[in-house]
């Protein structure tokens, strides 16, 4: 989210009724509605308020009907392709590209079976859905594909199968029906970002360096991805944490990302979410909060900080364990707007959510070269109300919380009474946690701030701790 103290509460589910079969462990719950309710989502003004409605139980399927797992099974079938891999054409993976074979392998984007062919890449680039062999259609906005160079594409000549590789050369996986194409940068770039602006920073570090040629096919990975930097037990599957729903005998599930550290106001809007799915007659609402793992702008908090500073939210009772899931997202981050959150929804069906948070401008940024975000704030949570294949998910937007000068804590904006909040961007939290000036009481629990500044202080040059300057709140 591109401003950190600015959250949405109160909007409506918009609930769609769709047949789901029982076929997986979960234990979400979907709204139940009346026959004139049914069909799809109206692309109208989102309510203000959630829609009263009575909770029924019922599975939600992973997009598709099934969850892809393209992990070989320990055994005969991992060494062989372990020896195969050794006699084909190679092509080394870049830190992206492992993170796109860690989501693809574990059916994140469930039912892909493996980086695009050009028919996929097209769909993506050009409606945001596929549409699958019996003629439904799945929600996919950002492409998920592998960039090869000319020599790359030379070596590989009309094999059928190549192998992936580490930057240690280790071989990752298998990828076999292949199909090479032109990777046209500008085409994607524009319809991924709408800009092709210098300065985005996914572009930067993925695309405007990579190939001229993509390659597509089915994939064969031949172990679980670890990344063996202390998080890997935050990393769940979408079918662990269909099992752990299970386990927790959860009735819904919610899902809230950010890739920045939980202030009060993200927790209030989780806890104020929670209180309402059980006046909706929810017995056991689960949280989902699920930081992003993969590729960040340099500007970030990293991921190892943030998931510090998440346990010590949990740890102070800021959010409850026994209704909370924490677990990381592998995918890399585009900051593509209203594009990229409709993958960020989507993929969350796949792991058991049948609610999804949104908030003010997400997955956005500040335009690379003007002063002004790059998005317009709301067009994220309209985007999601609207999206083809996101119909039997249930979207959850937000509206303003800041911090409340007279009750000193996280509320909720009233607009009557402006002059009693404040609101405290993500640039001037960092600033403050660089010049070690606590925020205001009430705006993130103390263990938790504490955390943020031992992270500023780890990376500012020595000399920074000598001269620091107080930012004003």
């Amino acid at each position: 989210m591109a401003s950190m103290a600015a959250a949405f509460v109160g909007g409506s589910p918009n609930p769609v009724r769709n047949p789901i079969k029982p076929a997986l462990l979960s234990a979400c719950l979907r709204l139940s509605l009346p026959p004139a309710a049914a069909g799809r989502r109206s692309p109208t003004p989102i309510r203000a308020s959630f829609a009263p409605a009575t909770a029924s139980c019922s599975l939600i399927e992973p997009d598709g009907g099934r969850l892809v797992n393209l992990v070989a099974p320990e055994g005969p079938s991992r060494h062989a392709l372990r020896r195969e891999a050794a006699r084909l054409p190679q092509i080394e993976l870049s830190r992206i590209d492992l993170e796109w074979v860690h989501v693809l392998s574990e059916g994140w984007a469930s039912p892909l079976t493996g980086f695009m062919r050009e028919a996929e890449f097209l769909q993506t680039l050009h409606f945001n859905c596929l549409r699958l062999g019996d003629g439904s259609v799945v929600n996919m906005s950002v492409p998920i594909v592998l960039a090869i160079d000319d020599a790359q594409k030379r070596a590989i000549g009309d094999r059928r199968r190549v192998a992936l590789v580490d930057s240690r050369e280790r071989p990752v996986a298998i990828l076999s029906n292949i199909e090479i194409y032109k990777h046209n940068k500008e085409e994607r770039i524009a319809r991924t970002w709408g800009t092709t602006t210098p300065g985005l920073p996914y572009a930067q570090e993925a695309i405007e360096k990579a190939g001229n040629w993509l390659i597509g096919g089915d994939l064969e990975v031949i172990e679980h991805i670890k990344y063996k930097d202390g998080l890997d037990q935050y990393r769940l599957s979408p079918s662990e944490l269909r099992e752990e729903f299970a386990r927790r005998n959860a009735d819904a599930v919610f899902a809230f990302q950010l890739r920045n550290p939980v202030h009060n106001g993200h927790a209030l809007l989780m806890t104020d979410t929670r209180r309402r799915l059980l006046e909706m007659g929810y017995k056991n609402p689960v949280l989902l909060l699920h930081p992003l793992g993969g590729y960040t702008k340099a500007d970030d908090v990293p991921l190892h900080w943030r998931m510090k500073q998440h346990e010590k939210v949990l740890e102070d009772g800021v959010l409850n364990p026994e209704t909370t899931v924490v677990a990381i997202f592998p995918s890399p981050m585009h900051y593509a707007g209203p594009t990229e959150v409709q993958w960020h929804a989507k993929s969350r069906i796949n792991a058991g959510a049948n609610f999804y948070i949104v908030g003010r401008d997400p997955a956005g940024m500040s335009h690379p070269v003007e002063k002004r975000d790059l998005y317009d704030a709301d067009h994220g949570k309209k985007v999601l109300s609207m999206a083809p294949g996101l119909e039997k998910l249930n979207i959850l937007p937000f509206k303003v919380a800041a911090y409340d000068k007279t009750q000193k804590k996280m509320a909720f904006f009233d607009p009557s009474r402006t002059e009693d909040f404040l609101f405290i961007s993500g640039t001037k939290m960092r600033a403050l946690a660089r010049n070690r000036e606590n925020p205001p009481d009430g705006f993130m629990c103390p263990s938790g701030w504490k955390v943020l500044v031992e992270y500023y202080d780890s990376v500012a040059p020595p000399e920074a701790n000598k001269l620091r300057e107080p930012v004003p709140v």
